[in-house]
């Protein structure tokens, strides 16, 4: 299997790590605990990484849609399906998350953290009860792409250790010589 490009490997690993921080800073629980004073880095740190996970998903979408996508690698039909559908849903998850973030805290009446560029005041009606609703799902979706991811990672092992395919080697970073680390 042909390695993806240099920029490609380091926006899907950036992506991965960034997912996993977000996750683990996430404060979690009731609207007053997330927005207490106590959560407020925490939160703010939050935000960030999961606009930066939704910036770096667009910019890969965008170079899936124009860039060669070459050939599936030599598997059985069913198992170029399973990866489509899970890199599908990985996609969508990918960008329902942080929009189901931002539009929980906007109905819930909060600001959206841009770090050092300041705060965007909610541009939408405030509706409480929908944005814990939304809030909710978010949780939900959150919890869901890292169980999602560790299926994807999972079964990179598997081609890798059992499968002795190069589905994996064609996503690690390579020295300069050209060979998988």
């Amino acid at each position: 299997m042909k390695p993806y490009p240099r920029a490609l490997i380091a926006v899907h690993w950036l992506t991965a790590v960034l997912v996993v921080a977000a996750f683990t800073l996430g404060p979690g629980g009731a609207e007053q605990r997330v927005y207490s004073s106590a959560k407020d880095f925490d939160r703010q740190v939050h935000e960030v990484l999961g606009l930066s996970v939704l910036a770096l998903t667009v910019v890969r979408l965008a170079w899936w849609r124009l860039a060669s996508r070459g050939a599936p690698p030599s598997a059985p039909r069913w198992m170029n399906l399973a990866s489509r559908l899970v890199q599908l849903i990985l996609y969508l998850l990918l960008v329902a998350v942080p929009l189901t973030a931002v539009a929980g805290a906007w109905l819930e009446g909060h600001p959206l953290t841009l770090g050092i560029l300041g705060n965007v005041a909610p541009p939408i009606a405030k509706d409480h009860a929908l944005g814990a609703t939304v809030a909710k799902i978010h949780t939900l979706l959150g919890d869901t792409i890292l169980w999602v991811a560790g299926l994807h990672a999972a079964a990179a092992l598997l081609h890798h250790f059992a499968l002795r395919d190069d589905v994996l080697l064609a996503m690690l970073p390579r020295r300069r010589g050209g060979a998988a680390r």
